[in-house]
C-alpha cells in the first residue's frame, strides 16, 4: 500500500481518483488547493502526488516548485492531471520537474499504469 496525495480543486475528480485508488489498497489523502496540498505533502510523506495543473492560489507549477524546493518532499513521484493538454505545458510541466502528465478525461488504465511505473511493489 502506497500513500498518495491528491491535489485537486474540483470535488467530483478528487472523488473518483480517491475511490479508485483505494479500491486498488493504497492510502489516499486528499487536498482541495495547492497551498493545502503543500502542507498534505509534508505532514503524509506521500510516495505520489497526483496535482491538478490550474487550480486558485497556488497553481501545479508553483506546487511542484515548493515540493522540489524542499528536501523532505524532494523526490516524491509528482504527475500533472490537467485538461490543458497542449503540447507546451506538457513540455513545461515535465521539464519543471514533474515525473508524469496525465490530461483530463483520462482512461482508467493509464491512471494504473503510471501507479505501476511510479510506485515501489507491493510487498
Amino acid at each position: 500500500m502506497a500513500r498518495i496525495l491528491i491535489i485537486e480543486d474540483e470535488p467530483g475528480i478528487r472523488h473518483n481518483l480517491r475511490r479508485v485508488l483505494r479500491l486498488e489498497g493504497h492510502e489516499v489523502f486528499e487536498a482541495e488547493d495547492g497551498r493545502r496540498g503543500v502542507e498534505l505533502a509534508l505532514a503524509c510523506a506521500p510516495q505520489l502526488v497526483v496535482c491538478d495543473l490550474m487550480m486558485p492560489g497556488l497553481d501545479g507549477f508553483e506546487v511542484l516548485r515548493e515540493l522540489r524546493a524542499n528536501p523532505v518532499t524532494a523526490a516524491v513521484a509528482f504527475c500533472f492531471l490537467t485538461a490543458s493538454a497542449e503540447k507546451d505545458t506538457r513540455q513545461h510541466g515535465l521539464a519543471a520537474g514533474a515525473d508524469d502528465y496525465i490530461t483530463k478525461p483520462f482512461e482508467l488504465d493509464t491512471l494504473l499504469d503510471l501507479l505501476r511505473r511510479r510506485l515501489p511493489p507491493a510487498a
